[in-house]
């Protein structure tokens, strides 16, 4: 059984400042020196989990192969690390309360008051190891969401304080993820924020292993004494985290800063192996350098918050990077496509994506660019709510049913080639009931997504409660949408194409989810190839 180490990331003074990024470079450099790492995320709302959560809220809502819907910091810790997260990589502060009070009325704490602590506590503590005692990691990074100081972080920091007590030095530590601001006015850096930052912390119990600072600007060696003397840490303990020009590049910036180095000798762990980073700097290298540019309309209803979108701009980086080609993302909001300028948005883009989505607001627009992409022999890739709206758009247009619609949005309509899934009939809670988690899918050899996943058998997570309607699919494929994938168990037409055109595909599953870095997603390689040709005509 291994001796799992725990690492845990704090953050202060400010939110947004990239815990889950510093997370994810840190263990992606342990992950190049030979060790298994891998990540979770604590987050401190109530809600079970993100699942009902509007975009706008939260960002996207990431899903694990086992059906967990979760933060979209999860999908950075696969995109980093190339392993799947779990249901066990997400834990938030409506899943620990419902699981101690599932327990007491179970009767388990008979006869005693149930408290934050010890109670709350012990369930967080339970949450956070796991996935330590699986055997499977050497080392468990713990990511605790919101900002030191926030009521709701305070039960999270008084476990991990408790945890390293339990622990020890060698085997749990924490790093601190904060602010260093530059004042134009006084023309410096300021300490300042740091400095209360960490005191709010060692008030609750837990002092800081390692600092990390973001910065705009470089942190002298005199800041880094100032914070280390302030801080109580050693100055090599304070490691600059300076704005970079991707994500992507963080990784050899934590490298330059000896973040990974810092972090195995608090842990008394071997760091001779030297991080390579070699295929992740091929990446970086064609990323940085391509031979040619597409534009990609991005057809959406949360296109102001761009993170609703998260997995697929980073499927378009890790396609683009491998076509050695710079995408440009058009955002185009739904609701704004009309009947009368449809077109003129849509002009001169080499490929359109039609998002996921639910609800009936701006589905006429996501039909309109559908219709747009077929007519005009534009490369087209719809995803779930996408795909739903390609055959609707398909079933209006070409066989002539101006009726066809989905349930969802239209529940009366005359032809609903979209409809309810059969095992959502009786289904009346909103919370983690859709179909969740990754499902098979069988391809027909002669098509477009075969050459593309060159495999007959794929499995995809998926999100969704409405499908395909197979009573219209005989009639569909005659008029030449063709179904090219289906559930080998429930018939469940997966995957739609149009074989005239020169690359028409709808996906009810998200292929976003399984991009990443070292294994870019085929379906998004093949798509952006596909703009590139159009790009070139």
């Amino acid at each position: 059984m291994k001796n799992t180490k725990y690492v845990f990331v704090t953050g202060g003074v400010t939110s947004s400042l990239g815990k889950g990024i510093i997370a994810a470079s840190l263990a992606k450099l342990l992950q190049e020196r030979g060790y298994s790492v891998t990540i979770q995320k604590l987050d401190p709302y109530i809600n079970i989990d993100p699942g009902t959560l509007n975009p706008y809220e939260h960002g996207e809502c990431y899903v694990t192969d086992d059906g967990a819907e979760t933060d979209l910091d999860l999908g950075h810790y696969e995109r980093y690390l190339n392993i799947p997260t779990s249901q066990a990589n997400n834990v938030t502060t409506g899943r620990i309360y419902q699981s101690v009070i599932n327990k007491e009325r179970k009767g388990e704490f008979l006869g005693k008051t149930v408290q934050v602590i010890p109670h709350i506590t012990d369930e967080i503590k339970e949450r956070i190891q796991i996935l330590g005692e699986t055997g499977d990691y050497d080392i468990v990074i713990t990511e605790i969401g919101g900002t030191v100081g926030d009521i709701e972080s305070l039960p999270y920091v008084e476990s991990v304080r408790q945890m390293l007590w339990e622990k020890g030095e060698e085997n749990a530590i924490v790093i601190h993820l904060t602010l260093v601001p530059y004042l134009a006015a006084a023309g410096e850096l300021k300490t300042k924020p740091t400095q209360h930052s960490v005191k709010s912390l060692m008030q609750s119990g837990v002092s800081p292993d390692i600092l990390v600072c973001r910065t705009e600007h470089e942190i002298s060696d005199d800041i880094k004494r100032k914070l280390a003397l302030f801080c109580n840490v050693k100055k090599e303990d304070v490691i600059q985290s300076i704005d970079a020009e991707t994500i992507y590049d963080v990784p050899n910036l934590m490298l330059q800063e000896g973040l990974d180095a810092v972090v195995l000798k608090k842990l008394k762990l071997d760091s001779e192996k030297q991080p390579q980073l070699v295929e992740w700097n091929n990446f970086l290298q064609k990323h940085k350098n391509p031979t040619s540019e597409v534009e990609i309309a991005l057809i959406g209803k949360y296109v102001e918050l761009h993170d609703s979108y998260k997995s697929i701009t980073e499927a378009f980086i890790h396609a683009g990077s491998s076509n050695e080609t710079k995408v440009n993302v058009r955002w185009i909001h739904s609701e704004s496509l009309t009947p009368k300028n449809f077109e003129k948005k849509l002009k001169g883009v080499d490929g359109i994506l039609v998002a996921p989505g639910f609800g009936d607001r701006g589905i006429d627009g996501k039909i309109k660019a559908v219709q747009y992409a077929r007519e005009n022999n534009i490369p087209f890739l719809g995803i779930c709510l996408g795909m739903q709206m390609a055959v609707i758009e398909f079933a209006k247009n070409v066989l002539g049913l101006k009726d066809a619609f989905s349930t969802e949005m239209k529940s009366n309509c005359l032809h609903p080639v979209i409809n309810l899934m059969e095992s959502q009939e009786n289904v009346t809670e909103k919370g983690g009931t859709m179909r969740l988690g990754a499902w098979d899918c069988k391809i027909t050899k002669d098509s477009k997504v075969f050459e593309a996943y060159k495999t007959e058998l794929i499995s995809e997570r998926h999100r969704h409660r409405y499908e395909f309607n197979n009573d219209y699919l005989t009639q569909i494929q005659k008029a030449g949408m063709k179904a090219t994938g289906i559930n080998p168990k429930t018939g469940l037409v997966e995957i739609v194409e149009v074989p005239s055109h020169p690359w028409f595909v709808g996906v009810q599953y998200h292929p976003e989810y399984k991009s990443t870095v070292l294994n870019p997603h085929p379906l998004f390689v093949d798509f952006i190839k596909a703009a590139k040709t159009q790009s070139e005509k």
